[in-house]
């Protein structure tokens, strides 16, 4: 039975024990340095999000016609419905800019029964004509797109399972900036507004922050839906000055609005809606934003949200390569060219497995999907720029760094019992020593649980048994 166990255990476990008994040899390890390369998360949810595209009419004069993803939750409906306006960034020219699908604004709403419309701007994405320019102003930008938005709106209402009448608005960037301007619409269908880093930049505009918050003025002043504003510290587009400068003269007009300035996030705040990390800082509040209006805030089909990433755990630096269990030679430099990968990240460990994961989705559900493919215990260890494994048995505190010099300081053991301490000192972690007030010790290493194992093999005959070392620190402290 005891061979079984071992050898259920991947060969991973090394013990012995000292009652008259000869020592163990250690067992082979196994190699978990055959860690996978990349792998790239899927962008969307495995959910069926009953994806349709529409080709919807907005100017009838000319003929324009703009891209419309509409995503809808399984079942009837009636849904309420989300609009989410898209930002328009970058050096992609705007005809190759994919459809706007991707984003966890989209799947927020769908994991809350929403059905979700997601216009393209005219010239983007298959949308016909192009926007119209007004220099420095604006507000006649954000106004002109609204109206487009508005029949985007118009339409989507006439699709089976949509309850217009409970209809939020929401965007990023130029599509947060589109999103106040339809407030000062006052289409009563839309019963609030979620604004995330709105805005919008013009080359040939030398003081386009004036204009925002001049154009934030006038739309206040004829705004009477309530919304609520997400800027980070360290957006790269618009900054502290210019969202407060906007807020300030938007609220001033009357305009009934909260702000949630959540700090810095990542490396640019302004890409929030790009990452999972994002949602634990801005769902919570866009929860209560919609309870407050007694729109549906509860998650019904958690299909659509991601696994939620796991805290900090300050179990070692997140370079201290080391100190990731379960690595080889192989496996150690596997996980330093992780370090050097871009987040978001998500490094998984088991017993004979290791792989790192980037972006898409959900990293962290896929990683330990993937590994329990393979392996029978997995775990998170590092996600983006901490650690975050947890041993599954807690260990004392370090009192000392465990070096072959002290073999000779172990209390109770004999020699055969020092002379196990060297080897142990060879073994891949997680591992632990355990040593027993009769003389009997006891090691184990690379299991799920080498620490609750090397303490229950140890207490089968033997009493008192304590952990004198967990991984490379002395964690034994005598007691007086």
């Amino acid at each position: 039975m005891k061979k079984t166990l071992r050898r259920r255990l991947a060969g991973a476990l090394w013990a012995a024990t000292l009652a008259g008994l000869p020592p163990a040899s250690p067992a082979a390890e196994p190699d978990a340095a055959a860690p996978s390369t990349t792998v790239p998360s899927t962008a969307a949810p495995e959910a069926s999000m009953n994806e349709r595209v529409l080709r919807v009419p907005v100017d009838p004069q000319r003929s324009v016609n703009l891209v419309v993803t509409l995503l809808q939750p399984d079942g009837p409906g009636p849904f309420p419905l989300a609009v989410v306006n898209h930002g328009a960034a970058g050096k992609t020219p705007r005809a190759r800019m994919p459809r706007y699908v991707h984003t966890f604004a989209a799947y927020y709403f769908l994991s809350r029964g929403y059905a979700v419309a997601l216009p393209m701007l005219r010239g983007h994405a298959g949308s016909e004509g192009e926007m119209k320019p007004f220099g420095c102003n604006q507000e006649r930008v954000g106004l002109d797109n609204a109206r487009d938005i508005q029949a985007v709106l118009d339409f989507v209402a006439t699709q089976p399972g949509i309850d217009a009448d409970r209809t939020v608005m929401a965007g990023q960037s130029i599509g947060g900036w589109n999103t106040l301007a339809y407030g000062a619409l006052g289409d009563p269908r839309v019963k609030g507004l979620l604004n995330f880093a709105g805005g919008m930049n013009i080359s040939n505009c030398a003081s386009s922050a004036a204009a925002l918050a001049r154009g934030a003025e006038r739309f206040g002043a004829t705004t009477r839906v309530p919304s609520i504003w997400f800027y980070g510290e360290n957006d790269s587009y618009f900054g502290p000055p210019v969202w407060q400068a906007m807020f300030s003269r938007y609220t001033a007009m009357g305009a009934k609005a909260q702000v949630e300035a959540f700090g810095p996030f990542m490396k640019d705040a302004h890409h929030l809606l790009v990452y999972p990390e994002g949602l634990p800082i801005w769902a919570p509040k866009a929860d209560a934003f919609l309870r407050q209006l007694g729109l549906p805030a509860a998650i019904t089909h958690p299909q659509y949200l991601p696994q939620d990433f796991p805290p900090p755990s300050g179990h070692a630096a997140l370079d201290d390569v080391e100190a990731v269990p379960y690595l080889s030679d192989k496996g150690r430099e596997h996980y330093r060219r992780f370090l050097e990968r871009p987040m978001p990240r998500v490094y998984i460990v088991g017993p004979s497995y290791a792989a790192a994961f980037y972006g898409g989705f959900d990293p962290v559900g896929r990683g330990l999907k993937e590994c329990r493919a393979r392996s029978r215990y997995c775990h998170v260890y590092a996600v983006d720029d901490y650690v975050a494994w947890v041993r599954p048995t807690p260990a004392p505190p370090m009192v000392r760094p465990a070096t072959p010099e002290e073999a000779a300081a172990i209390p109770f053991v004999n020699e055969s019992g020092r002379q196990a301490w060297l080897k142990y000192l060879a073994l891949r972690r997680p591992k632990a020593f355990v040593i027993a007030p009769d003389g009997a010790w006891n090691a184990a290493a690379l299991g799920p649980d080498p620490l609750a194992h090397a303490l229950e093999q140890c207490g089968k005959a033997h009493q008192g048994c304590r952990l004198y070392a967990v991984d490379q620190a002395v964690v034994w402290a005598q007691e007086p």
